[in-house]
């Protein structure tokens, strides 16, 4: 890795293997399997693989391996693994770490589809304690000694608490467990994860990296004994890598990655700005503004308030759903991190699933909106935002 090269030029360089003819463009190889010159070449090979060699796209590609390079680059870790989607990312970094007998420390505050995988988890014998994500003396009681991983979301979705990850990093390396972080909110342009501790740094990639919302991807970011031992073993042997295509797509993706979240980054700022103690919103919450619970640490953390944008409605579902229809530019949808602008109701679509108590435990509430800003220009969002929220 070129560890003297910026952020930008890792997004468009980093891991780049070309063929004999030299293309320009990242090749994709789309391939399941490899073709071995002898017998005995093919076994040498899956007796021991090569720094660059393959024998079966479940296993690892060329093409996929560019964009694990590459994403370890930028995310300051040895070594990173491409998943087929977020959930196949957190999932597998989970079942890779624990067993029957073993003890998970997570927050509460997380998508529904991470505390689901807690309680499969549960199900095959990991005990499971959920404490509030901001409250480091939670995290500190919950500490067990067969306590082997804290997981938590550092934006948590949708209610965007930001969790100190370097308060918890400490509470849990001090108990011998490690620290695994979704940091899908926060992206990695602005993840400061790995030095402040976290151990495994799961994202999404169908969210910021892809940008387009064309295809599902995931990646865990960690050290190499990590990701090439139980990680790479669990994954490989259970299904859940990455198609080559997606890699291709996220590699284009990666290239505009800085460019578009900095923007997406500066229009959430001015929406909160502009729309913050509007008459038909309980609260405008969003880490970059000062009102946030945890705006010090969200700027100490990730140097930016990110892209994500949350509105409370005074009206409830009612007055949510008036707002989400409404809207002329942002679309209604439940995917996040596009170049596009995104509007969601969290209790009716990607929380609906839980119980109400438990979405009031999470802080879904029904007035509660999440908003995922794109790369529109700025004026026309806070004008199409104003405009709905009077319809409220």
């Amino acid at each position: 890795m070129s560890q003297d090269w910026n952020t930008r030029t890792k997004l468009v360089h980093e891991g780049t293997r070309r063929s004999q003819y030299g293309e320009m463009a990242e090749a994709m190889f789309l391939t399941q399997g490899f073709v071995y010159p002898s017998a005995e070449a093919a076994e040498a090979r899956f007796d021991a693989l090569g720094e660059d060699e393959f024998i079966y796209a479940r296993y690892g590609n060329p093409t996929t391996r560019m964009f694990e390079d590459r994403m370890a680059s930028i995310e300051g870790t040895e070594d990173a693994f491409a998943c087929a989607s977020g959930m196949a990312a957190i999932n597998g970094a989970l079942c890779a770490l624990v067993k029957a007998g073993d003890h998970v420390v997570a927050a509460r505050q997380m998508f529904g589809s991470c505390l689901k995988v807690l309680e499969f988890l549960q199900g095959f014998g990991v005990e499971v304690t959920l404490v509030d994500g901001v409250d480091l003396a939670q995290w500190q009681a919950a500490m067990r000694p067969n306590t082997k991983v804290c997981f938590f979301e550092s934006v948590s979705n949708p209610g965007l608490e930001v969790i100190d990850i370097a308060g918890v990093a400490k509470i849990a390396h001090a108990g011998g467990a490690m620290v695994l972080v979704d940091n899908a909110f926060a992206s990695p342009i602005f993840s400061r994860a790995a030095e402040l501790g976290a151990d495994i740094i799961v994202y999404s990639s169908t969210k910021h990296i892809d940008g387009g919302g064309r295809v599902l991807g995931g990646v865990v970011c960690a050290s190499r004994d990590f990701i090439r031992g139980p990680l790479e073993t669990y994954v490989k042997h259970t299904g859940g890598a990455m198609s080559p295509f997606h890699a291709w797509v996220m590699l284009s993706g990666l290239q505009t990655l800085d460019l578009r979240v900095r923007a997406q980054a500066s229009n959430a700022a001015g929406v909160a700005s502009a729309i913050a103690g509007h008459d038909n919103l309980v609260r405008t919450i969003y880490p970059g503004l000062v009102t946030h619970p945890q705006h010090a640490l969200a700027i100490e953390q990730m140097g930016a308030g990110g892209t994500m944008v949350a509105l409370e409605f005074r009206g409830g579902k009612e007055a949510a759903f008036r707002f989400l229809n409404a809207l002329k530019i942002i679309l209604i949808s439940n995917n996040l991190g596009d170049a596009r602008s995104i509007a969601t109701h969290p209790a009716t679509t990607t929380h609906s699933s839980m119980s109400a108590e438990k979405r009031a435990e999470v802080g879904v509430t029904d007035g509660l909106v999440r908003i995922s800003m794109g790369i529109e220009d700025g004026a026309d969002l806070v004008a199409d935002i104003r405009q709905a929220l009077d319809a409220a």
